[in-house]
């Protein structure tokens, strides 16, 4: 029996996307396909961008025709978290189609933020990430909508919620479907080691109605917990016992952790009203956390006033979320239990080069390619196996690491990349070696009124985020295992001179002005290789004089949008052409 569930998994899949590559360039008829696709996105730079490379897939036929295409942003102001990204989207969607919207079968993505964990999405997002794939190339977008090209057929009227940046796959038995047609909350669930779910939401589920005999079962939800302990789960009731069925968890107790919910318009409405109440949003609201632990009929107040998980606490919070508990308590949550189905994010550089390059099952299940819409080295090469190449053009003499991913670059003769590195947006010239474990990803800024190319670097293990004050970020802050103070040595940067962009007084090698601004694509990558080199040989290596430094929070600040899609389409045109 798991030998017939394990192996229906890629069969699935592949089926899925069959249909949506059917689907792919082609007029869809309302019922068959979502009415309306809707991105969010954190700003109006983000939503230009998004909005831009939407319009690109539409005119190359790479998505389905005849749906309509929305990107929202936040409103400016205090960030609001995808919960308020929701509700936010839904005041748009509703000022758009007014009643009309009632019968609309929506697929809400949430794609806004600046993917501090894997930058080579920040610019121009996680949700146009490519993925090995398909031809024309997917990225997540047409990823999201094929792993879901079943649902719109059995849904009623509602909003699908989902993240960007993960993937969900599932079977279900011949004869059974998956179906949105319940009021309230419905969402899939997944079956997950323990330790899984102290990273996401779990269902607390009435055990006497589950078995997880079948693929795929239906149930209703006591309570939903946000990231609980281990010992939260066991005391909640939320721990199953594995019994004989196949599901994909080894251990033999698991919970059922979250991905995609749907609200049907009724309960959309309530959340609507909610933001009417609430006026402008000053904090963060999470669309799982806080909408989804106010539901069933287990749901206490308590959780309210537990900000353990929220990464900035606002003073507001605590009052918001005790009204989105009034309004929302009563509500049903629903659960699809989806006994064959695994749930993978790569939402991290480590999770992106894993998945890409090492996860034979992942590989198997979706059919992901070593190379994808490439023209580039011999697949016998030495050097050549266990890496990843999507929308590049190699010369036939590069080589390339396992474990490493090149992406939308353009690498010239004998250039070298080693091992678990990426290599993204790049023009690398001749000749030149990228060492192990290295990220490097270009972008073109608008500075001082000319375009100009930055090419930032980072270890694949540093930490973006990490933020210290400014007295101790000399000394705490690691670059390539080195302290900044030494890197700046190695660079003749006067430590005292160095910049923080923003807040000066929270220090970040996001925010950190590393990164040298040159006058064409080439030099800008070159320039960047020799600080990184410095740091690795512990060699003096001199910026040349009047170098203008700028960080990554910057480039996105700035970012000429035009010039960074102009090179992803130069790229696709001289593949189309080398490959006729």
């Amino acid at each position: 029996m798991s030998e017939v569930w394990g192996g229906k998994l890629p069969t699935s899949t592949r089926k899925k996307i069959r249909k949506f590559s059917s689907l792919r360039g082609r007029e869809v008829q309302s019922g068959d396909f979502w009415d309306v696709v809707v991105v969010t996105a954190v700003d109006g730079g983000q939503k230009e961008a998004y909005e831009a490379q939407i319009s690109e897939k539409i005119d190359r036929r790479e998505v389905p025709l005849g749906t309509t295409y929305k990107v929202f942003s936040d409103p400016p102001g205090p960030k609001i978290g995808n919960g308020g990204s929701t509700l936010h989207a839904l005041q748009q969607l509703e000022s758009v189609y007014g009643e009309a919207l009632s019968g609309l079968r929506v697929i809400l993505i949430h794609a806004g933020g600046f993917s501090q964990r894997l930058p080579s999405a920040s610019a121009l997002g996680k949700i146009f990430m490519a993925v090995p794939l398909g031809d024309p190339i997917y990225q997540m977008l047409e990823l999201k909508l094929a792993m879901y090209v079943d649902f719109p057929s059995k849904m009623k009227p509602g909003i699908l919620v989902t993240c960007a940046d993960d993937i969900e796959l599932y079977s279900v038995a011949e004869g059974e479907e998956v179906r949105f047609d319940k009021p309230g909350f419905t969402a899939l669930a997944h079956p997950s080691p323990l330790s899984v779910g102290t990273t996401h939401g779990v269902f607390v589920l009435d055990q006497q109605e589950t078995s997880s005999q079948s693929e795929m079962e239906n149930v209703s939800c006591l309570r939903f917990l946000h990231k609980p302990s281990i010992r939260q789960m066991q005391a909640s009731g939320a721990v199953c016992k594995r019994t004989s069925a196949p599901i994909p968890v080894s251990d033999a107790e698991f919970v059922y952790t979250d991905s995609a919910y749907y609200v049907d318009f009724d309960t959309a409405n309530v959340l609507l009203n909610l933001l009417k109440e609430l006026g402008p949003l000053s904090c963060e609201i999470d669309a799982y956390g806080d909408f989804l632990q106010a539901l069933g009929p287990e749901a206490t107040v308590e959780y309210t006033k537990n900000t353990a998980n929220v990464t900035k606490e606002e003073t507001s919070l605590v009052s918001v979320r005790q009204k989105i508990f009034s309004l929302l308590q009563g509500t049903p949550l629903n659960a699809i239990l989806l006994n064959n189905s695994k749930f993978y994010h790569i939402g991290t550089t480590s999770e992106f080069l894993f998945h890409l390059t090492e996860d034979e099952e992942l590989r198997s299940e979706l059919g992901l390619l070593s190379s994808a819409f490439s023209v580039h080295l011999d697949q016998s090469s030495g050097g050549s196996s266990g890496c990843c190449i999507m929308h590049s053009a190699l010369d036939s003499s590069c080589c390339v690491g396992p474990g490493s991913v090149v992406e939308y670059s353009r690498l010239e003769a004998g250039v070298s990349v080693g091992r678990g590195s990426i290599i993204s947006s790049c023009w690398v010239g001749p000749g030149l070696a990228v060492p192990d474990g290295t990220f490097m990803h270009s972008l073109s800024v608008n500075h001082q009124k000319q375009t100009g190319f930055v090419t930032v670097f980072f270890g694949i293990n540093d930490s973006l985020k990490l933020s210290v004050d400014a007295a101790a970020c000399m000394e705490e802050l690691m670059f390539f295992g080195t302290r900044l103070s030494e890197c700046l040595s190695l660079w003749d940067v006067d430590a005292e001179l160095l910049r923080f962009s923003r807040d000066p007084s929270s220090c970040s090698l996001w925010n950190a002005r590393l990164f040298p601004v040159c006058s064409d694509q080439q030099s800008s990558f070159s320039a960047s290789l020799k600080m990184l080199q410095a740091i690795l040989s512990g060699s003096r290596r001199p910026l040349p004089a009047k170098t203008q430094l700028l960080s990554m929070q910057e480039c996105l600040q700035c970012k000429n949008l035009q010039e960074m899609l102009k090179f992803r389409k130069d790229l696709h045109d001289e593949i189309v052409l080398k490959r006729q």
